[in-house]
């Protein structure tokens, strides 16, 4: 369900700029970043919603209604030819969609703790790999069938989640209720770092994946503007690229043990350099750099929410969670807002060194607020 829901949702994302330009006639980047930014916005406040009702009305029935909801609004998006109707509906269509995210927290809820970190990495992979996924289908779609039957596409995906959750609610080989027990903290750092622990995380993964998001827009643009491989399709797959990587980075994690969240500041200073090869205008410079980056941003993304879920309990995690999006898509919701006005003035290379320096703020709040906290404590006791 959730790699079905991430292709569907990563179809327009690299090619954004083609899409407005091939069907509407829509060329400003800024319109793009706005866009985005709306996108942004209806799921910061749609998923903390969701999360709530989840508390009353179990995930997959919420599921089932909203999915369906979600198909018939892209249906209308693939047929509406007004940009200002698109904007409306695609929008609402985004506030329903957006309640795929609950079955992150779900499925954590309904497994040990020991578990956490081999499933968060998969389920990153699974992301990424909708993402991969998502960009080569998106691109050979707006390069040889139609951009606007990419909502063909996201309507098939939300009633592919919708007929899901209908039968895992009522096929009785599948208890859809359980959840696993909670268990005590046994670490003393657990209990010194918790404290105001969602604020603190909230904002480094607010700046780490502004960061993130800002390079991602234009990305095929940028690529384009000095690549002889021009295609849609070729464009895509290099915007991709840290999917593969991910995929190859969850064999490795899988075949040694699991360390939980240490290894962030690594993680942050790989992706600084590979954020710097990607900002040098030279092809072979910009694919290792996806490379290295690609690594890094999984290792980041997934020990982040290992950290999460080590100091939530299980039945907060949807609550936790979604406060924790909230963050990070009001970072997304920034970049957004500011990356066309960024691309328009200065061109398309400054998203890289904007994001670079996000990466070193990012490492730098991470070792005071955590790290050097943490030390500090477990030397005084």
């Amino acid at each position: 369900m959730t790699l079905v829901a991430v292709v569907s949702d990563y179809l327009l994302h690299p090619f954004y700029p083609q899409f407005f330009e091939l069907r509407f006639g829509i060329t400003d980047p800024k319109n793009v970043g706005y866009y985005f930014a709306a996108i942004c916005f209806m799921i910061m406040i749609a998923f903390p919603f969701w999360a709530y009702i989840s508390r009353r009305v179990s995930e997959l029935k919420i599921l089932v209604y909203t999915q369906a909801i979600a198909g018939i609004l892209a249906l209308y998006c693939f047929y509406t030819t007004s940009y200002i109707n698109f904007w409306i509906i695609s929008l609402i269509m985004v506030i329903f969609k957006g309640s795929y995210l609950l079955v992150y927290p779900y499925i954590l809820k309904i497994i040990t703790k020991q578990e956490h970190p081999s499933t968060i990495g998969l389920l990153s992979v699974v992301v990424h790999l909708g993402g991969i996924l998502g960009a080569v289908i998106g691109g050979i779609t707006v390069d040889y069938i139609d951009p606007r039957s990419i909502f063909l596409i996201m309507a098939a995906g939300d009633f592919i989640q919708m007929s899901m959750s209908a039968y895992l609610l009522q096929n009785k080989r599948y208890t859809t209720n359980i959840i696993a027990p909670e268990t005590k903290a046994k670490i003393k750092k657990t209990a010194v770092i918790s404290k105001g622990f969602i604020l603190k995380l909230g904002v480094i993964t607010l700046i780490l994946y502004f960061s993130d998001f800002l390079i991602r827009p234009f990305f095929s643009l940028y690529w384009e503007s000095l690549s002889q491989y021009k295609t849609k399709l070729i464009s895509g797959t290099i915007y991709a690229i840290p999917g593969f990587v991910a995929l190859i980075a969850l064999w490795i994690n899988n075949k040694r043990k699991s360390n939980g969240h240490k290894g962030i500041i690594n993680a942050l200073f790989i992706g600084t350099f590979g954020l710097c090869l990607q900002g040098i205008p030279f092809e072979l410079s910009i694919v290792i750099g996806r490379i290295i980056y690609g690594w890094a941003i999984f290792q980041g993304v997934v020990k982040f929410d290992i950290l999460l879920f080590e100091l939530s309990t299980p039945s907060s995690y949807a609550i936790d969670y979604s406060k924790i999006h909230f963050f990070q898509n009001l970072g997304v919701l920034l970049a957004s807002l500011n990356v066309g006005i960024i691309v328009d003035n200065f061109g398309l290379q400054i998203p890289f060194i904007v994001a670079l320096i996000g990466f070193i703020i990012t490492l730098l709040l991470y070792f005071f607020a955590f790290k050097f906290t943490t030390q500090k404590q477990l030397i005084k006791t």
